[in-house]
């Protein structure tokens, strides 16, 4: 197939009003679209429905990225902890690690971090100090194996590549109840 077969295969471009349109690089995926550019990775899916399989995107495809948000203003000064910014690279779960916390008594002292996969360079968090909270009671047994969550994993796709749905993995995960909000290092059990 040459250039111009090529060309005349990939789809029109989305509308994009909100947003503007990005070119697929070769190596890409939503999800590092997303986080390259701060948005969810729901929303870029949202703006693009001509997306049959948000997992099968292709260099020169055209898709629309939402315009980030402002981020939220920094949080009130009441800090049980002490302040950490952000630096580029670092996730939720490895600043918990870092600083002997969990990322649920992060989340619970920063109430404007709504997606724990979607923190940014320079934003200020809390980092509460003192006792961390017991981890969840043990789950009932497993009806099949247990996976831990890798970073840049989402419960669709893990769901996929198990040949499973979401609503299996969510009926032997009582713990899990937001579908949206898995964490790397989280041991979820895979019916």
């Amino acid at each position: 197939m040459d250039e111009f077969s090529i060309n005349q295969a990939l789809p029109p471009p989305p509308s994009c009003p909100n947003g503007f349109i990005h070119v697929v690089q070769p190596g890409e995926t939503l999800f590092s679209i997303a986080q390259r550019f701060g948005a969810s990775l729901n929303a870029v899916i949202a703006a693009n429905p001509q997306l049959t399989n948000p997992n099968a995107i292709f260099p020169g495809q055209q898709i629309c990225v939402p315009t980030a948000p402002v981020p939220p203003p920094p949080p009130p000064p009441a800090c049980p902890g002490f302040f950490h910014v952000v630096q580029s690279g670092e996730t939720l779960f490895g600043i918990a690690q870092r600083f002997g916390t969990t990322v649920n008594a992060i989340l619970a002292v920063n109430p404007s971090i709504t997606n724990p996969n979607l923190i940014f360079p320079g934003q200020r968090i809390c980092i509460p100090t003192g006792p961390v909270p017991p981890p969840p009671p043990p789950s009932p047994a497993c009806p099949g194996f247990f996976h831990v969550v890798q970073g840049g994993e989402t419960l669709f796709g893990i769901a996929q590549r198990f040949g499973t749905t979401v609503n299996a993995i969510l009926a032997v995960n009582p713990s899990i109840t937001n579908p949206n909000l898995i964490f790397p290092g989280q041991r979820i059990c895979i019916p």
